[in-house]
């Protein structure tokens, strides 16, 4: 997502995050409309709740992303291209893919004031390491050198504070050691995990989490739980991306449907995602300020592994294939979802580096007579039923019931949706191993390379694998293709990768997500990005 937001689950269709290229979207009439805009406006955007505390280590859902995307700015963003844009950083630059060297840019500060500096990154990325602090996202700090010293494996034993690989030559200067060579390193640095955090953290980090203090265009103000949560524009900011904007309120809502109503009103300005219900409408209500765009994310059903239908006795890949065979993408595409998604035809979502079609072969197509045969040479769904797990609060319930009927009519498994009232609970289910069968998971791009989403999502022990999926042999291919002498030659092995991926089924793939949002008349210049969120920064509020 427009800087390496891995580990990012999508709530509903969308997601809010660092993005600071447009891709398309809405249109800006702020030159027609001169001296109609207000440079310290205030505009409100649609959000559920963080599932969890601001942290850069531990923020890997969509809701806490979009206010973490205004904080936080990291060393590297991504062009429209998918290319490297340099923000905090001066350059990041290597001659082998194992040692990197980065420099920072000069005049950065915190919103608190202090300097940002090599320490300031260092030092982050050591604490966000620290098995001691329980971060989610610290598998993220894998390649470099010392992590398993300071993330051991083995309960009990004591940690490291410091990476070796991590080195600082001076305050603007500080070099990176990796285990191997790793040629997609550089592209993973614009994960909000890699942000830098200010000296007062460390003093409280549960009041950090409450009240981050970052480097980004915007700054914090309040988070008022279950309500609302305001940032107003850092005018201390030194990035490429200033506010053109005094500031967001991000307004919680239980219901994308209520969000959609508040839109018409005026009553909220920026909306991330319609719900199913209004799809057949909102162009016709919006106009000019309805959108409708492809961005990098895709929609699946994961296997909970763990689950006792799976596990006993392990589950047979053909019956996931059965099952997905047995989904009629093209119609529920066309019809529940309004022509709004496009079937999936393998797990990497298009518009990011080593995409390729039909990699999933014919499990991706609707076939009956076929579903049921590999099911029952699988042996069978274990109680001829199955679990959707979703949250009631992202607009899933119509298009899992669908699923669920085409499932049901094309085998006679029983299939049914299992609501969680938000996203905050569907997760929690996810994470303390509660899932049934199955769970809905989207997944948005952290970074534009196919090896975000394999690898973060399918390896042992990463950071998005919920699921509890793991195979020692698809372990040993992905670290190979980390390895590989080129960033090329790791996306063609990636690829390689993804075509076997039908071989183990982590996951049963759907459709590519489309940007279907819309704005106030009291905004212009709305756009969003390859990460399919709105880029805050460049909104301009009208007078």
């Amino acid at each position: 997502m427009r800087g390496a937001k891995s580990a990012k689950w999508v709530t509903g269709a969308i997601i809010v995050a660092l993005a600071a290229t447009a891709c398309g979207g809405g249109k800006s009439d702020s030159d027609d409309a001169k001296g109609a805009v207000d440079p310290n406006g205030i505009f409100s955007v649609e959000l559920g709740e963080p599932e969890k505390p601001l942290l850069t280590g531990d923020t890997m859902e969509s809701n806490g992303s979009a206010v973490m995307a205004g904080l936080f700015s990291t060393l590297v963003d991504y062009k429209a291209d998918g290319s490297l844009e340099m923000i905090n950083a001066e350059s990041v630059t290597t001659t082998d893919s194992k040692t990197w060297t980065v420099k920072l840019k000069p005049g950065w500060t915190f919103h608190d004031g202090t300097p940002v500096t090599s320490k300031s990154y260092v030092d982050a990325w050591n604490w966000n390491a620290n098995v001691k602090n329980a971060q989610g996202l610290s598998s993220w700090f894998a390649d470099i050198k010392g992590y398993d010293k300071v993330h051991p494996e083995a309960e009990g034993a004591t940690p490291a504070d410091k990476m070796d690989g991590l080195k600082i030559v001076d305050d603007s200067t500080f070099t990176i050691e990796l285990t191997k060579a790793t040629p997609a390193f550089g592209h993973k640095l614009a994960y909000i995990a890699f942000a830098p955090m200010a000296e007062s953290f460390y003093k409280d980090p549960a009041a950090g989490g409450q009240k981050p203090v970052g480097n980004g265009p915007y700054k914090f103000k309040s988070w008022d739980h279950k309500k609302k949560i305001e940032i107003t524009r850092f005018d201390g900011y030194k990035g490429p991306n200033k506010a053109k904007n005094g500031g967001v309120v991000f307004k919680n809502y239980t219901t994308l449907e209520a969000a959609y109503e508040d839109l018409k009103s005026g009553n909220v300005d920026v909306l991330r995602q319609i719900a199913p219900k209004d799809l057949p409408v909102y162009r016709q209500d919006l106009g000019d300020r309805a959108v409708d765009q492809p961005y990098s994310a895709i929609q699946s059903i994961a296997v909970a592994f763990y689950a006792d239908q799976w596990k006993k006795p392990k589950v047979n890949p053909k019956v996931i294939q059965g099952l997905s065979m047995a989904i009629d993408r093209e119609t529920i595409t066309k019809t529940v979802l309004q022509g709004t998604r496009e079937p999936a035809t393998g797990w990497v979502a298009k518009g990011v580096l080593g995409y390729q079609a039909n990699a999933a072969g014919a499990v991706t197509t609707y076939n009956p007579a076929k579903a049921k045969e590999l099911i029952k040479a699988g042996g069978g769904v274990p109680n001829n039923k199955i679990f959707i797990q979703l949250n009631a609060d992202g607009g899933h319930k119509e298009w899992v019931d669908a699923v669920c009927n085409s499932i049901q009519q094309a085998t006679d498994v029983q299939c049914v949706g299992d609501s969680k009232p938000d996203f905050q609970a569907d997760l929690t289910a996810r994470k303390s191993k509660q899932v049934k069968s199955f769970y809905r998971s989207g997944w948005l791009l952290d970074y534009p390379l196919n090896s975000n989403f394999i690898s973060d999502l399918f390896r042992t022990g990463a950071a998005g694998n919920q699921g509890g999926f793991s195979s020692d042999e698809l372990d040993a291919k992905i670290e190979a293709a980390d390895g590989a002498a080129t960033l090329d030659e790791s996306v063609k092995a990636y690829q390689a990768i993804e075509k076997d991926l039908v071989n183990y089924m982590p996951s049963i793939p759907l459709w590519y997500y489309k940007v279907n949002a819309g704005y106030s008349e009291n905004v212009s210049g709305v756009a969003y990005g390859q990460d399919g969120d709105p880029i805050l920064t460049g909104v301009e509020v009208n007078k």
